[in-house]
């Protein structure tokens, strides 16, 4: 594995963290002895697009918050991530702001009530459009691996829904499960 990989794993993003604990991709990084930031593009409602609607079961146009991220990695573009909620749950919380949020969204889903119970992943390869390409600073040679996360609560409730872009030379996904 070259440096410039990165070994991504899903479970610490699904967990709220405890009070004081930073982000999951600052400590993942931090433990890895590297440095992970993130720049918060934009965040506010939007009309929800077609796979969006899909995934949360309303019709397309209807209100969804979305809050747009680039993430670093040693200063580097790693991802973009678009993390989109349904507008009941985010709308007037942090999750609607471009502010940081202590511990993640997901400590603050979790602190508003709604805690992840079960997650479908997706991953697809492409080729980036010319935005996601300047963005991540990829050749215009190189796919990228697009994972759609969506995260549902006990009930089977959508909850949010993540749709991320990486480098695919730059990345590699790994899943560990527990079965039984």
């Amino acid at each position: 594995m070259s440096t410039s990989e990165w070994i991504s794993t899903s479970m610490p993003y699904l967990t709220p963290r405890e009070k004081g604990q930073p982000d999951a991709w600052g400590a993942e990084t931090a433990a890895k002895g590297r440095r992970g930031s993130q720049r918060i593009v934009n965040a506010g409602e939007v009309a929800a697009p077609p796979e969006v609607a899909a995934l949360f079961g309303v019709s397309v146009g209807a209100d969804v918050v979305v809050r747009r991220r680039i993430m670093y990695l040693d200063s580097e573009p790693c991802e973009l991530t678009d993390t989109y909620y349904p507008a009941h749950i985010a709308r007037g919380t942090g999750l609607a702001e471009t502010a940081r949020i202590p511990g993640g969204a997901v400590t603050l889903l979790a602190e508003l009530g709604h805690v992840g119970a079960r997650v479908r992943e997706d991953v697809t390869a492409r080729m980036p459009s010319e935005d996601e390409r300047e963005a991540l600073r990829t050749e215009p040679h190189e796919p990228v691996l697009r994972l759609t996360r969506l995260t549902l609560d006990g009930d089977d409730r959508p909850i949010q829904a993540d749709m991320m872009v990486m480098p695919a030379q730059r990345q590699r996904l790994r899943y560990e499960l527990r079965i039984g």
